[in-house]
């Protein structure tokens, strides 16, 4: 059996090099623990060197500021805990309602292959419904997709703007022009985008002391990022649009330690309202589709020109090169387009699709963006400059599928609740009291926590 733990620090190792930061910092991570879940790809390896690799730059923020070492501990376990965060989440004793749509999922179309639909936003399924003409149940979607094969109709939703994918086997997708494109590309990309003078941080109390972080993203990859900059001391302020859906419980999880405001960027004021705010951030993390913020007048270099020396992070579905680069997806459609899905049911001997154990690219695509939004900091702090961290799922899948395959992998475990209890905290909250996964990066001098609480969104004003 692949030793996850080994491929664990050959991962780090090799997200540390993207990051440009110090080797010699590595001496200082310890990578503890061997608890996965059942899964042929080495997803407690991505959950460990991820979170480790984010906490590491933390602690480097820490040297910067500070001229102190400190070590950085993750255990295996814990941090496979964490990518399934959203799972653990309690409040008030109780599990959130399911947020998956009730017609989301595989499907088998009429060529024989199998489609993913991802409808948990309405517009999203309400446009699916709409091109299959037919009603909003199970049922009916099988029975219209029978007339469908499974790449057109991928084709013809994408064209639209809906997020469906068919499944492919690794074959076809490295034969696909985007997989070409994402073959080019590292893990997650850092580029100097204009000029700035150099911004040394001061000495703090904690490695994100004073750094102000805007979080306009939903869902999973980017909340995550701004919850792992909370937790190393940053302010974050989450800004969600009044008019767009979002997912409560998982906007519960991912919001401790941030404040929360409403800007509808289609309003002239709201947008001159995120204007002055930007002026005054460090950090500008984004997962609109892409181009989105550009016509709004806050793509990246309008938001160097608008605050030189802004850190802008960038997450997208396919890569931000390529014949999908416009192309919207989730976690799960990845997971299908990419061969995920089809790698894993190979593996358990089954015909159809079968899901990773956890989101797995958008958990690690959060502590991707988290590292390099703190190694361009370092950079800033260095060199000067503004720079644009980009990251996409489809580049964290390419990175998860080099770090090889674990045989016998799916007769591991799954976690006993119990084993989950020194994970856990309890905190109170602005939806009541919550139990959730405390942070997996354990640094010696700064430990990492949230210091404000989870809030509904909208809760705080538009300012610092």
């Amino acid at each position: 059996m692949l030793d996850q733990t080994t491929s664990a620090v050959q991962a780090l190792a090799q997200l540390w090099q993207a990051s440009g930061l110090d080797p010699a910092a590595l001496a200082r991570v310890r990578l503890g623990g061997s608890r996965s879940l059942p899964s042929s790809f080495a997803v407690g390896a991505a959950a460990q060197a991820s979170i480790a690799a984010a906490g590491l730059a933390a602690a480097e923020l820490w040297r910067l500021r500070n001229g102190q070492h400190q070590t950085v501990s993750v255990d295996m376990g814990h941090a496979v805990a964490e990518f399934r965060s959203e799972r653990y989440l309690r409040v008030d004793d109780q599990q959130p309602a399911d947020p998956w749509d009730k017609i989301a999922g595989a499907y088998r179309c009429g060529d024989g292959r199998w489609l993913r639909l991802h409808t948990n936003f309405p517009h999203h399924r309400d446009g699916v419904l709409k091109l299959l003409g037919c009603e909003h149940d199970r049922a009916s979607v099988e029975a219209a997709l029978q007339a469908w094969q499974a790449e057109a109709f991928e084709t013809a939703a994408s064209e639209q703007g809906m997020v469906v994918a068919a499944m492919r086997s690794f074959a076809e997708w490295d034969a696909h022009p985007q997989a070409a494109a994402v073959r080019a590309l590292p893990a997650f990309t850092l580029e100097r985008i204009g000029d700035a003078p150099v911004q040394p941080p001061a000495p703090a109390e904690r490695p994100l002391s004073g750094i102000r972080a805007l979080d306009l993203t939903r869902v999973i990859a980017g909340p995550v990022c701004g919850r792992t900059l909370a937790a190393h001391g940053a302010e974050v302020l989450h800004i969600s649009s009044p008019q767009l859906p979002t997912i409560p419980p998982l906007d519960i999880d991912t919001g401790r330690g941030k404040r929360s405001c409403h800007l509808d960027l289609e309003q002239a004021g709201d947008r001159g309202a995120l204007q002055a705010l930007l002026r005054d951030a460090d950090l500008f993390v984004q997962g609109y589709r892409p181009g989105g913020l550009a016509e709004r007048g806050f793509g990246p270099e309008q938001a160097a020109a608008l605050r030189p020396g802004i850190v802008y992070i960038s997450l997208s579905a396919y890569g931000h090169i390529g014949p999908w680069a416009q192309k919207r997806g989730f976690d799960s459609l990845l997971q299908s387009a990419c061969g995920f899905n089809h790698a894993e049911a190979e593996a358990a001997g089954q015909d159809a699709p079968r899901p990773l154990p956890m989101q797995v690219l958008d958990h690690a695509s959060g502590y991707l963006m988290a590292l390099g939004a703190m190694a361009a900091l370092h950079r800033r702090a260095n060199e000067g400059g503004s720079w644009h961290v980009r990251v996409s799922l489809a580049q964290t899948a390419h990175w998860l599928r080099g770090l090889g395959r674990v045989p016998g992998g799916l007769d591991i475990a799954e976690f006993d609740p119990d084993s989950l209890a020194g994970w856990l905290e309890e905190s109170e909250s602005g939806h009541g009291r919550l139990r959730a996964v405390r942070h997996a990066a354990e640094l010696s001098v700064t430990p990492a926590h949230w210091r404000l609480p989870a809030m509904p969104l909208g809760t705080h004003s538009a300012g610092w």
